[in-house]
């Protein structure tokens, strides 16, 4: 059995990679999926402007404050000198503060560097402020964790701020502030924030309906359950669990609570995860049916008041859009999980949800997803009597194949193609 496990693992790679080839063959240079890529136009950030356009330390930007770092303290060993030739650091206090910073945003910073000298040839990036261990910015400023540096431009230019500041979101950081006229405030999440680390899931209190009738919880689901969910035209069916993409008991994590009231729902779920959000009703037209094939897939984090979902009517027989009343944040430690269904869509607590996070695609993620559901389908067939892999208690963490699929993600799209807080995988 360990051997056939063991194959069909190499197949899954192997389909993967023969999929992404072809793909790659008809779509021309670049690292694009589907059509040619242009060199993006990039505008430049407007003073007092911001991005994200939320406050600094909230879930959507760099998080919450996390302490003040001192050179004397435990965590001191988290800030890491950056001796980067092509950044200029001011260190007007002469301690080499300056210098130190997070892992993260250390590798922000190089990337902004090489675009700074990619924009203006023979100029180079110059930080005026880093980690601060003299109490000279606000209370909490993450200046004192060394998760935020204040930048110029070597020349000193103020007119080539605007774009400084569009550069710095284009290279990762987390939030970006033309803050001055003369300096651009940039700040990332902490490393081990839960921001940070949110990825794409369901609190383990959810619940789904079951085919032999009832309710379960998420975290109880195990492989051979049949759960509600909808096909692409909205049609309710049950489809196969199959396995936890994400599985973290107890984890505590930061969830969006969307809540409506007509039918009453309330659905919790993180950042980074999809929800079919209805098109806006033109009432001179019928109303189109519910599903993924007529609706749109959008962040959780995106989901707005007046926005509607779907949601299973009474009578439990038909799915019908429901306008979002309130949208709000919560945090609770009963664990986070991401249950993956065959069809690839899922009731959770009455609302329909996709099982995909990360990349705002629902079809794209179940176009992924196919090798590892035809693996299941392929090795019930061969060996019927055998358990899956998931049959046994899953380990905590991330699945291995969402795993690959994140790693291969990153490579071949756009950064800003993914969640900024999609999901904390192991460095390799």
């Amino acid at each position: 059995m360990d051997e056939m496990l063991l194959l069909t693992r190499i197949l899954l790679v192997g389909f993967i990679c023969v999929l992404l080839v072809s793909s790659g063959l008809t779509c021309g240079p670049g690292r694009g999926i589907g059509k040619r890529r242009h060199p993006k136009k990039l505008t430049p950030l407007a003073y007092k402007q911001f991005i994200p356009n939320v406050a600094e330390k909230t879930l959507g930007a760099s998080g919450r404050y996390e302490g003040k770092i001192s050179r004397n303290s435990e965590r001191f060993k988290e800030l890491t000198p950056n001796y980067n030739p092509d950044i200029i650091f001011k260190d007007e206090e002469n301690t080499g503060a300056d210098r130190l910073m997070t892992q993260r945003c250390k590798d922000k910073l190089n990337a902004l560097a090489i675009s700074v000298m990619n924009q203006w040839p023979g100029v180079k990036l110059r930080v005026t402020e880093g980690w601060d261990e003299d109490g000279h910015h606000s209370e909490e400023s993450l200046h004192y964790e060394g998760r935020a540096v204040d930048i110029t431009t070597s020349d000193r230019d103020r007119s080539k701020y605007g774009m400084l500041a569009r550069l710095a979101v284009e290279a990762g950081f987390d939030w970006v502030y033309y803050e001055s006229k003369a300096h651009i405030h940039c700040s990332v999440k902490a490393e081990n924030s839960v921001a940070a680390k949110s990825g794409g899931c369901f609190p383990g209190s959810a619940t789904v309906h079951l085919e032999q009738g009832g309710t379960k919880r998420v975290r109880d689901l195990s492989p051979g359950d049949r759960v509600l969910a909808a096909d692409a035209q909205g049609r309710l069916l049950y489809s196969d669990f199959l396995a936890f993409l994400d599985r973290e008991p107890g984890a505590p994590k930061r969830f969006y609570v969307i809540e409506t009231r007509q039918p009453r729902a309330r659905l919790l779920l993180t950042a980074a995860h999809l929800l079919f959000v209805a098109p806006a009703h033109n009432h001179s037209q019928p109303e189109p049916g519910p599903g993924p094939a007529r609706s749109r897939a959008l962040f959780a984090s995106r989901v707005r008041p007046g926005q509607r979902v779907y949601v299973l009517g009474e009578g439990g027989r038909r799915l019908q859009p429901a306008a979002v009343h309130r949208v709000s944040l919560r945090e609770e430690a009963s664990g986070a999980y991401a249950p993956l269904t065959a069809q690839g869509t899922i009731l959770i607590n009455r609302v329909l949800a996709s099982c995909y996070a990360v990349i705002e695609e629902h079809s794209w993620a179940h176009w992924a997803f196919a090798p590892f559901r035809l693996a299941h389908a392929l090795l019930a067939v061969l060996s019927p009597s055998a358990s899956l892999p998931e049959a046994e208690p899953a380990p905590p963490g991330l699945h291995w194949y969402s795993r690959l699929l994140y790693r291969l993600g990153s490579w071949v799209l756009d950064s800003d193609s993914l969640h900024p807080l999609g999901m904390a995988v192991p460095a390799s």
